[in-house]
Formats: C-alpha cells, sequence, structure tokens
C-alpha cells in the first residue's frame, strides 16, 4: 500500500525544545524548591482540553504563591519553552512532501497551542492539524490516531509516522501507521524516505 499521508508530531520533533529554558531557570530566580512548577495540582488534563489557559494560570498562581507579575513571567517562560526553535531541515522536507502528499499533524498539546506556534506557519504546509486540546483524545489512545487518518482521508497503512515518544510510535504501529521514533533528523528522514519508497 502507497504512503499517501506525512504525519509529524511537533515537540521535540518540528520543534527543538531546550529544558535549560523552562522551569528551572524561574524556579531559581524565585527560590523555590526544584520540581515545584511540575507539582502544580490542576484541576483536569489540559491535554484533552479539560482546563483552560487561565486555569492553568490560576493553578499556577495559587500553587506557587505568585504575584500578577511572576505569573506573567512564569507563563512567558512556559511558552518560550513550548515553542522552541523550528528544525529547520525538517520543516522543510515536510513541507516539499505536500508536493505529492497529504501532510499532517498530531500533537499532545496545551490551550493556546495553535495560537503559538502560528509563527511557524504549520497550516501552511500541512493539510490538517490535530491538537489533543481541542479533540479531547491524546496519544496513545488509538482513537486519536483513527480521527486523524479519517480527517486526513487516507487509510491507516499509506500513513508514516514520526514521534519522539516510542509509545506513541508503538500505538502508532498498532494503529496500522508505519511509524518512526525520532532521535535526529537526517537519520528520521533517510529512514521516513525509505518507507515511502518501499511502501
Amino acid at each position: 500500500m502507497a504512503i499517501r499521508a506525512v504525519v509529524l508530531d511537533i515537540g521535540s520533533v518540528l520543534e527543538v525544545i531546550d529544558d535549560s529554558v523552562f522551569p528551572a531557570p524561574f524556579e531559581e530566580r524565585h527560590g523555590l524548591a526544584a520540581g515545584s512548577v511540575a507539582a502544580v495540582e490542576m484541576s483536569g488534563d489540559a491535554m484533552i482540553g479539560e482546563i483552560t489557559t487561565a486555569q492553568s494560570r490560576a493553578a499556577f498562581q495559587v500553587g506557587l504563591g505568585l504575584s500578577d507579575a511572576q505569573t506573567d513571567e512564569l507563563m512567558d517562560d512556559f511558552w518560550r519553552w513550548y515553542v522552541g526553535t523550528l528544525d529547520q531541515p525538517l520543516y522543510d522536507w515536510f513541507a516539499r512532501r505536500r508536493l505529492d502528499r497529504r501532510t499532517g499533524i498530531l500533537s499532545n498539546s496545551a490551550p493556546g497551542a495553535r495560537e503559538r506556534e502560528r509563527c511557524w506557519r504549520f497550516e501552511e504546509i500541512t493539510d490538517d492539524i490535530v491538537y489533543s486540546h481541542e479533540v479531547g483524545l491524546k496519544k496513545p489512545d488509538p482513537r486519536i490516531y483513527e480521527l486523524t487518518a479519517r480527517r486526513l482521508g487516507v487509510e491507516p497503512g499509506e500513513i508514516v509516522f514520526l514521534d519522539d515518544v516510542p509509545g506513541h510510535v508503538a500505538a502508532a504501529r498498532a494503529s496500522g501507521w508505519h511509524a518512526v521514533v525520532h532521535v535526529e533528523t537526517p537519520a528520521s528522514i533517510a529512514e521516513l524516505e525509505r518507507i515511502i519508497a518501499m511502501a
């Protein structure tokens, strides 16, 4: 079965994420114990849209005892970390795939991600973007792979997928997709091209 769609993850794939940006620097600047930000309890799962950006912000402010200015600083640091920097070689390769195939993004995401990630113009090089917080499902739930294939208008076996999380890749394969674990860009591109050529 020919590969008719190429689907990529965003964080740590199309975007290079620098963990030195957040949250440790914020915790250090404000005298918070390491791990304090991650320990803040939320009332729901942001990745499936159970809480809003405003609710997340409020939880951080109350949980960490921050002022309004400090909370703004934390959120700015978070989004700077979340968006990262663009993996330009992978982006360029992906954009070229749209000349003869469907292209899509499947991302476990937080409310606000679509708006923040418009800086990279992903919507201009894809036929569809499936953000988990918008659809109420997240990887590795098999339903999100089914939904993505349906929205792209292809069969599962016609998709090749790149993600940095081995469990998400395993779930994609279990759903009938071809899938590759992303570690390093040139090797990932070579493996994707091999699958496209062989399928």
